[in-house]
């Protein structure tokens, strides 16, 4: 297990609860995504930074597990950690324990560096050295789709201003709302508070402000799977839920 780099203490506020009295799922990649940034930022890696060295970092994919429940106004302290690197991604390990160290929840998000036209490039020299973590490959985590069934539930929405980051695109934790809220249309309401579950979502595009999205999410063998597409066919996300 890969040693934390950081730990940050976090209260659940009213607002990131559900009417079930938890935190919503969301929530833990919103947490993963803070410390991270956190992480960053104290070793002197800031916005600037990566502007003035044409970088940034997306998020490829991600893997949740949500092991125990986390009740609202409860105290976690969350923790992230560089876990292996490859030429131009990354893997950061996080997890969500209460105060006397329970493991509440673990996510794996690999990130891939981009330069300034948005294309997979290598890091800046020094970069693996600045944030340390083993020099070990991984494997990115995947999703693969069959073709879509006709019984599929389909959804049709848009991107809302409340989604976007402020990168001005749909921040990856929204996307396990999209999924969620696909499910409960699907009449699987029960999945959301199962314990363990565990979602992968594999990203293929981003979505921006404004964008007119396809949801469809269908049963199969390995769970519950969802696409989420453009209206003009352009795919965005391919995941998975099992529990």
């Amino acid at each position: 297990m890969t040693e934390p780099a950081l730990i940050r203490p976090f209260r659940v506020r009213f607002e990131e609860t559900t009417p079930e009295g938890a935190v919503r799922t969301a929530q833990f990649l919103a947490w993963f995504a803070d410390c991270a940034w956190q992480h960053s930022m104290a070793l002197g890696i800031d916005r600037p930074w990566y502007a003035e060295h044409g970088l940034s970092l997306l998020v490829r994919a991600t893997r949740l597990e949500v092991l125990r429940p986390v009740p609202a106004y409860a105290e976690v302290n969350v923790s992230t950690a560089v876990a292996g690197w490859k030429r131009v991604s990354a893997r950061r390990v996080s997890e969500v324990r209460s105060p006397a160290g329970e493991l509440l929840a673990r996510g794996e998000i690999d990130w891939v560096a981009l330069n300034e036209r948005g294309m997979p490039c290598r890091f800046a020299p020094g970069f693996q050295e600045i944030f340390g973590g083993p020099d070990e490959p991984f494997e990115m985590h995947r999703v693969s789709l069959p073709e879509i069934p006709a019984g599929a539930h389909e959804a049709r929405f848009h991107v809302r201003r409340r989604d976007l980051d402020p990168l001005d695109h749909v921040n990856n934790s929204v996307y396990i709302d999209y999924l969620e809220e696909a499910l409960e249309r699907a009449g699987q309401a029960d999945l959301l508070t199962a314990l363990p579950r565990r979602y992968t979502l594999d990203f293929a595009g981003s979505a921006g402000r404004g964008d007119a999205l396809v949801g469809r999410t269908w049963l199969a063998d390995e769970g519950w799977l969802y696409s989420l597409r453009r209206d003009d066919g352009t795919e965005l996300l391919r995941a998975r839920l099992e529990a």
